[in-house]
C-alpha cells in the first residue's frame, strides 16, 4: 500500500485543516488506517484510528472533540478533520494502514511520507 497525505500548511490558532490521504496498491478497505504525528525532537504520537468500514474510531485524548478521522473507500481515501487548532499540535502528521485497529505505532505497516501542519498562535 502506497499512502501519499496532503492538506498540511500554515494555520492560525483557533483554525483549522483537513488533511487527506490517498492509498493505492492493495486492498485499501482491509486495513485500519491511522493518524500519528512528530513534533521535532519528540516521539511519534497517536492522533487517531478508523476501523476498515468506518463503524468504529478511536481519538486520542489530546485531540478529542477538535479533531475527527473518517474514510470513503469507494475513494480509498482517509481524512482528519482538525478544528480549534493549537500552537502544540503543530507537527508533522503521517497516514498509516495496517490490519489491527490499534494506537500503538509498532502495529502498522505502511506509512506516508507525512506533512507539515504549523499552527501559529
Amino acid at each position: 500500500v502506497q499512502l501519499t497525505e496532503s492538506g498540511g500548511g500554515l494555520v492560525q490558532a483557533g483554525g483549522s485543516l483537513r488533511l487527506s490521504c490517498a492509498a493505492s496498491g492493495r486492498t485499501f478497505s482491509g486495513y485500519a488506517m491511522g493518524w500519528f504525528r512528530q513534533a521535532p525532537e519528540k516521539e511519534r504520537e497517536f492522533v487517531a484510528v478508523i476501523n476498515w468500514n468506518g463503524g468504529t474510531t478511536l481519538h486520542a485524548d489530546s485531540v478529542k472533540g477538535r479533531f475527527a478521522v473518517s474514510r470513503d473507500n469507494a475513494k480509498n481515501s482517509v481524512y482528519l478533520q482538525m478544528n480549534s487548532l493549537k500552537p502544540e499540535d503543530t507537527a508533522v502528521y503521517y497516514c498509516t494502514a495496517g490490519g489491527k485497529f490499534s494506537s500503538r505505532v509498532s502495529e502498522y505497516d505502511y506509512w506516508g511520507q507525512g506533512t507539515q501542519v504549523t499552527v501559529s498562535s
